[in-house]
């Protein structure tokens, strides 16, 4: 295979087995000028299993921007590119956005080598529906701001996915369970493709105790895959919400009243307690 003078390639690589990179991925790597990669040692691992000698570049998040000019001079000279993150499809809550646009902006080729993903690995195994979802990346750090974050996404129908890391694992999957309620569906996919890989499945009120308990280890790369709401419950138990509420706060604090019509409406606490504050305030 011989590689186009003057374009990007955007290379998928493994996200863990080193057997999942494609044969077309590998003659890309090894034909091209440079490879630019997140973390240079990290992919020389890569570059070491397959025998390619091609030169390593860094670009990240930090260099970005300048690496983006350096592309154009590069590119305007004849090179070819090959941008490559360090696991998985580049761009997908990866470096890459700014390179791929000064490329097409200029009137250079930019062509996909696709590969693996850790979005659709979770996607296909979770046996939530596929038809219709939405990546929604790394959630926010702060407690805030995720819980949010969640909270725009609780009316959503469509299987969200999301990324997160092991240190945060267990906060987040304990603030979709109080956003989303309890009994929704998810899906907890870990350190996919390798060793150990582990895909556990159930209600989120069960997979919290599963991350508390140590069933599944907050340790390596996570994947969560949760199941979209269901518009016409949710439609019900918001009439019923609206109906309830009233009459328990004429009796009850915000805070146990809203615990109360949780419980009873099958809404999450979070959508209960900000109804029962919308309520209490002045007119």
């Amino acid at each position: 295979m011989s590689v186009e003078k003057s374009c990007l390639y955007i290379v998928a690589t493994p996200i863990g087995n080193l057997g999942d990179v494609t044969a077309r991925a590998a003659e890309i790597l090894k034909d091209v000028d440079e490879i630019w990669a997140e973390d240079t040692r990290h992919s020389r691992k890569l570059m070491q299993h397959l025998r390619i000698n091609t030169k390593l570049v860094a670009c990240h998040d930090h260099n970005e921007a300048e690496r983006a000019k350096q592309l154009l001079t590069k590119l305007a000279a004849g090179f070819s590119i090959a941008l490559i993150s360090d696991a998985g499809t580049p761009l997908i809550s990866d470096p890459g956005y700014r390179i791929v646009c000064a490329a097409r902006e200029n009137g250079f080729n930019v062509y996909p080598i696709p590969g693996a993903s850790a979005v659709i690995a979770a996607l296909c195994a979770s046996g939530m529906p596929t038809d219709r979802f939405s990546f929604e990346g790394f959630l926010p750090a702060k407690t805030r701001a995720r819980s949010q974050a969640l909270a725009e996404l609780a009316s959503e129908s469509r299987t969200l996915v999301f990324y997160e890391s092991s240190h945060r694992i267990a906060a987040s999957i304990s603030a979709m369970r109080d956003v989303f309620g309890a009994d929704r569906q998810a899906c907890v996919a870990r350190e996919l493709t390798k060793l150990h890989e582990s895909i556990q499945t159930g209600r989120l009120g069960e997979l919290c105790e599963k991350i508390d308990g140590g069933e599944i280890p907050a340790k390596g790369e996570f994947a969560v895959v949760v199941r979209g709401a269901n518009p016409s419950a949710e439609n019900e138990s918001s009439r019923e919400l609206a109906r309830l509420l009233p009459l328990l706060l004429a009796e009850l604090s915000p805070k146990r009243a809203a615990k109360l019509a949780a419980e009873i409406t099958g809404v999450s606490r979070n959508e209960a307690y900000q109804a029962a504050i919308e309520l209490k305030q002045p007119k």
